[in-house]
């Protein structure tokens, strides 16, 4: 291992390249599905899924708790979910298989219903986000261009959304690249007209130091981690194509940090842009916060450009967010998890149809009966719960040895991870646990039925 490195390679004794000892040949299995994930395309899939639509709406809303030092939690954020990363990078080079935390749970502590409540929280975590994306799309961004319904514009959103990824995974990648670079872009430009109000003399700089001085700043900066780190999560999703990564040992690594890192870069300026540009109440006070910023420079930038880019940002973390629960979908029935129904891939197109039919019907029923509060406020809790899971099962793993290559994070990682995460628990509401908890009893139903039917 070379000096200063947090991470380092492992190849075992007789090792063999990855991916003929994960999966064995493409032609060898009848639901095989097809490597087409190149590094830069991976890159670009997690920095779509982490630049998402959360930096866009909840800059405002870390304002209102921080202050106007917005670049703090953000980076604390950023530091949290590259200590959980450091697990996901382990497991997924080493047991690069499609479905994510339920294997490595199933593979970890070796009790099916574990491994199952683990890739169901995900799962909902995934299908409820979408969903309230979904009527995000469609609710005031939409209607600056076009006045439709709330729910209709959604169903038809996400139907939409499943025929591209049921098209292929090439396909919704494309789209995926096109997408962030117009997120980046949009991030950018508040940076560029941040800088321009600073450089008339119009902005405040002293600003991006003050915190909110009703509670002390630690207490402050880890209420708004918590809004922060819903913004950075989306890394996870990038397990469940990890069987459709070329070369996924060496690919997975650099492009699941370089994205995390990018983002982050890109956070810590966009918070630093917004506070030099306006107060914290006022960023706090509106529901569109870079759109404020973009007013108050008064550069010439129309308004409806913000409205569109937000629309953008919006459609690309749905597609990317149905992609991995498809794909979740169709690697825990390949392990047994859910009916071997949702393994089926169409014969042409190498995707699982009958995961994306099953999970754009769900998405689709909960923007029927849910509001999009409703919808959002479960959807941090249930991945901190598959975040302990993947940082426990880093260590209860370390000693399986398999004949790859693969990465290995120092133990202390892992370790740090947990105490994140238990830290971001103590920060929800006493309703969102009881929601989470519903929600995870129903998972526990389906799996008793499931699991009675099996052995009849």
């Amino acid at each position: 291992m070379k000096t200063g490195r947090t991470l380092h390679m492992r190849r075992a004794a007789g090792a063999e390249n990855v991916d003929e000892t994960a999966r064995g040949d493409e032609g060898g299995g009848k639901n095989v599905l097809t490597r087409a994930i190149t590094g830069p395309l991976l890159f670009m899939f997690i920095l779509g899924d982490v630049l998402g639509a959360g930096i866009y709406a909840l800059v405002g809303v870390i304002a209102g708790e921080v202050g106007g030092a917005v670049w703090v939690p953000l980076l604390v954020a950023l530091v949290m979910a590259l200590l959980t990363a450091t697990s996901y990078a382990e497991l997924v080079t080493k047991y690069p298989r499609a479905g994510g935390a339920a294997v490595f749970a199933q593979r970890a502590y070796r009790k099916p219903l574990i491994s199952f409540l683990v890739g169901f929280s995900m799962l909902a975590a995934g299908v409820t986000s979408a969903a309230g994306l979904a009527l995000a799309f469609s609710g005031d961004y939409l209607k600056a261009f076009i006045d439709v319904p709330t729910v209709p514009a959604a169903l038809v959103f996400l139907l939409l959304v499943g025929l591209l990824n049921a098209r292929g995974i090439k396909e919704s990648m494309r789209a995926n690249v096109i997408m962030t670079v117009v997120e980046v872009t949009g991030l950018v430009l508040v940076v560029v007209l941040a800088c321009i109000v600073l450089g008339r003399g119009d902005g405040t700089l002293s600003r991006v130091v003050e915190f909110d001085d009703s509670r002390s700043p630690a207490l402050a900066v880890l209420a708004a981690a918590l809004l922060a780190y819903y913004s950075f999560v989306g890394f996870e999703t990038s397990a469940n194509v990890a069987e459709e990564v070329k070369n996924v040992s060496k690919v997975y690594p650099r492009a699941l940090f370089g994205a995390l890192l990018t983002a982050g870069a890109a956070y810590v300026l966009v918070g630093l842009a917004v506070s030099v540009v306006l107060p914290a109440d006022e960023l706090a006070a509106s529901s569109g916060p870079l759109l404020e910023v973009v007013s108050a420079a008064d550069v010439g930038v129309p308004p409806r450009l913000f409205s569109l880019i937000a629309l953008v940002a919006v459609a690309n973390g749905a597609l990317l967010t149905m992609i991995m629960a498809s794909r979740l979908t169709y690697g825990m029935a390949s392990e047994g998890l859910l009916p071997s129904v949702f393994a089926r891939v169409l014969p042409r197109r190498r995707t699982p149809w009958v995961a994306i039919i099953a999970t754009t019907a769900v998405a689709m029923a909960l923007c029927v009966t849910g509001s999009l509060s409703a919808l959002a406020e479960t959807v941090v809790l249930l991945l901190l719960f598959v975040f302990i899971s993947t940082n426990i099962a880093v260590l209860v793993l370390r000693r399986d040895v398999v004949q790859h290559e693969h990465f290995r994070t120092p133990i202390i990682f892992p370790i740090l991870a947990l105490g994140t995460c238990v830290a971001l628990l103590t920060q929800q509401s006493a309703a969102t646990w009881l929601r989470a908890s519903l929600l995870l009893a129903v998972g526990v139903v389906l799996y008793a039925l499931s699991h009675r039917r099996s052995t009849k």
